[in-house]
Parts: C-alpha cells; sequence; structure tokens
C-alpha cells in the first residue's frame, strides 16, 4: 500500500469518528430534552449534566479534527 493510500484511509477514519461523535452528541441532547419533558423539575440539575457530557463528546471530534489535519 502506498503512503498516500494509507493517509486517505486514515482522514477517513477521522471523519467517521467525527460523525459518530456528532450522532452521540445528538442523541444525548434528545434524551435530557425528553427526561426534562417528563419531569420539569430537575431542568436544572439535568441542564448541567447535559452541558459537560456535550463537552466531553465534542472534544472527541476536536481531537479527530486535528488529527485529520495532522496526518
Amino acid at each position: 500500500m502506498e503512503l498516500e493510500a494509507a493517509r486517505l484511509i486514515a482522514k477517513g477514519i477521522c471523519t467517521l469518528s467525527m460523525f459518530g461523535s456528532a450522532i452521540g452528541e445528538g442523541y444525548l441532547i434528545g434524551k435530557a430534552f425528553e427526561a426534562m419533558g417528563r419531569n420539569p423539575k430537575i431542568e436544572g440539575s439535568l441542564f448541567t449534566k447535559m452541558i459537560i457530557g456535550v463537552a466531553l463528546a465534542e472534544s472527541t471530534a476536536i481531537y479527530a479534527f486535528v488529527a485529520f489535519f495532522l496526518i
């Protein structure tokens, strides 16, 4: 396998991990809003935990984005 082919395969894997992170963030936010709709009293507590979870999921996408340009 040539170097350029391996580089393109690695960039494709980085792109897939960014898509996975986006899907995970959407699922996380959707379920949090669903829980807030069922029990509005926990909105404050759940919202802060949701933001932390989204930030952790987004950090995975940022690492993949950086790796994409470093390859």
